[in-house]
């Protein structure tokens, strides 16, 4: 879809209800909804982050969205694919403060041109004990984007149509630093497997999308 056109529409999102976590639990691993069924997970003081799902237009200025690979280190979210963004430090003002600059940060993104649509619902993630603020942006990319090396493997550029196409939804069995042999509901996107959190804040996004596109 044309840029213009997408973001024509998507302003209407700015006053929609959120899914909130029915479209995060469409996306959840089946052990973590067994965890909430079971009431273990419990939420113990929280570390606070914030994310951007920026949307932007690609060189035929047709409607992509940025996730990003992760460098692999020893955490828990080494190598997976994530929206770029991260935890909040002491001179943000606020999360979306915190969005705006990580985004700015690790891939070079202009702050100043990113508009804010709107907050999503928060996600807690019970292995790293953070809960997550998402924010939904537009940015028309006026320069290239530049990968902050020390924590980007890899910039993924997603078209919009991928995004959306449920066929991109499917089923995988993977090995986690906290749980072995889990199938997980995942998207199928550039090539990349991306689960978890990221995949059920994606969730929330596609459903909003659904009743403007």
């Amino acid at each position: 879809m044309n840029f213009d056109e997408f973001s024509n529409r998507i302003s209407k999102i700015e006053n929609l209800e959120l899914p909130g976590t029915a479209s995060h639990y469409k996306m959840a691993p089946l052990f973590r909804l067994k965890e909430l069924e079971a009431g273990k997970i419990i939420k113990k003081n929280p570390k606070r982050a914030a994310v951007m799902a920026l949307f932007y237009p690609n060189i035929t200025y047709q409607t992509n969205l940025l996730l990003i690979l992760r460098n692999t280190y020893k955490g828990i979210h080494s190598n997976q694919i994530a929206l770029p963004g991260g935890k909040v430090e002491k001179r943000d003002l606020n999360l979306l403060e915190t969005a705006l600059r990580e985004t700015h940060e690790e891939v070079g993104a202009v702050r100043e041109q990113i508009k804010v649509i709107r907050s999503l619902s928060e996600i807690y993630i019970p292995p790293s004990n953070f809960e997550v603020t998402p924010y939904l942006g537009l940015y028309k990319k006026e320069e290239p984007f530049v990968m902050q090396a020390s924590e980007v493997a890899a910039i993924v550029e997603v078209p919009l149509q991928d995004f959306m196409d449920d066929k991109k939804i499917f089923h995988q069995i993977l090995n986690t630093s906290y749980a072995q042999n889990v199938e997980v509901p995942a998207f199928k996107l550039n090539g990349y497997t991306v689960w978890g959190a990221t995949a059920m804040m994606l969730s929330e996004i596609k459903e909003l999308f659904r009743q403007v596109l």
